[in-house]
């Protein structure tokens, strides 16, 4: 390992409540939420709110000859990783490819491709099946077809752990630039599956608000809150170990860290607060120096009793602002942590802490951020995400 920084020069965000840094940035500050009842909802199903992305054409920034091999995650991910390699306003023709890399998260892979093509096999036969399903449907898809698209040929990965996967692939590039391994990244989680078979599995987990008041499903930390709503979308990092002088810089990948808390333990906290602590002393900073924590905010009681539990052994009760701007896009699983890294660094730019929607108090023994953002000097934020399973991760961003 090297002292190499993990700069952070490129940004791109997709969610519901906005494309692009700055419609997301000013709806997320208000306190806006994304979250509505899905036009197309099928009585049938028990849950019908989702953070769904309701403005977003391919055909407006893919060729259709790309369009037709892709799922509309990989369309998502695709225009979002060329967004920010434009905002990093990088020339990736001045770089070794072999020094360029894509490590990307996805849980799902391309349900609504693969529901389509499905449906051809069993309704029309074999011939019918599209062949681009044959790598469509995958959940690597997304680092492939970006590397394609870049002429990236650096190590690149794909890394899948629900929730925390997407700061598991932001933490991936951290290690590979300190290792040496790539002198530039393009990292970060898409996800979308809202299709009917996406959604029957959304369903699966028991825990999808069943309301349709839209300021009512996922309300984390809140009282009597028991639920929460799926999302989609996620954001594209483009990070370098060593940016040209003058150039844009968003901020540092500090410190990374990954745990797992086995069905045997049923403390939920334990596995969790070593995760940070390690994500911490991979920073080099104590407690102390954490100025915003981004909560994973799982919206079940249980999951957030824990984690407010650990944020108040570790920083003090109520002595830390947390914040959950994830209740006004749902949880996006893999896209989630990179959202919130993303979310985290205009944070610090701005020294503006946005606020969590749909949530106007909490009985749990933390700082909670709701009703209008807080400013102040921020220099240091902590993001959490655990996923379905048992995954941890816990990443911590830097000006």
């Amino acid at each position: 390992m090297t002292d190499r920084r993990c700069v952070v020069t490129g940004l791109d965000v997709a969610a519901a409540t906005g494309l692009g840094l700055s419609q997301y940035w000013q709806r997320t500050v208000s306190g806006a939420s994304g979250i509505e009842v899905i036009p197309e909802y099928d009585s049938r199903y028990s849950a019908a709110l989702a953070g769904r992305i309701s403005v977003f054409n391919p055909a407006d920034f893919l060729s259709g000859r790309l369009i037709k091999q892709t799922d509309r995650v990989t369309q998502l991910a695709l225009v979002s990783a060329e967004r920010a390699l434009a905002d990093a306003q990088v020339d990736l023709a001045s770089h070794d490819p072999f020094e360029c890399s894509v490590i990307t998260s996805n849980a799902t892979g391309g349900f609504e491709f693969s529901h389509r093509e499905m449906q051809r096999l069993w309704t029309e036969g074999r011939e019918s099946v599209s062949v681009y399903q044959c790598f469509a449907w995958f959940y690597a898809v997304n680092t492939g077809q970006i590397s394609i698209r870049h002429g990236m040929k650096g190590p690149s990965a794909v890394l899948v752990a629900e929730q925390a996967g997407g700061l598991d692939a932001v933490g991936h590039a951290l290690r590979t630039i300190e290792a040496g391994e790539c002198s530039l990244a393009v990292t970060g989680g898409m996800e979308s599956s809202f299709d009917p078979w996406g959604w029957v599995s959304h369903l699966a987990s028991g825990s999808i608000a069943a309301t349709r008041a839209a300021d009512q499903g996922y309300c984390p930390f809140a009282p009597g809150n028991d639920t929460y709503v799926p999302g989609e979308g996620g954001a594209m990092l483009v990070v370098e170990s060593n940016p040209d002088t003058g150039r844009k810089k968003y901020g540092t990948i500090s410190g990374y860290a990954s745990g797992f808390n086995p069905r045997d333990d049923h403390s939920y906290t334990r596995p969790l607060a070593r995760t940070i602590m390690a994500a911490l002393e991979d920073a080099r900073v104590t407690p102390d120096d954490v100025d915003v924590v981004f909560a994973d905010a799982g919206g079940v009681r249980s999951a957030d009793e824990a984690e407010a539990e650990v944020l108040g052994e570790l920083f003090g009760p109520r002595s830390i602002p947390v914040t959950a701007p994830k209740s006004g896009t749902g949880r996006i699983m893999a896209g989630a942590g990179p959202l919130d890294i993303a979310t985290a660094l205009l944070a610090l730019g701005h020294n503006i802490i946005p606020p969590t929607p749909n949530v106007t108090v909490t009985d749990l023994p933390i700082d909670l951020v709701v009703g209008q953002p807080r400013t102040g000097p921020l220099e240091t934020a902590l993001v959490i995400a655990r996923g379905h399973g048992g995954f941890i991760s816990a990443v911590v961003v830097q000006k």
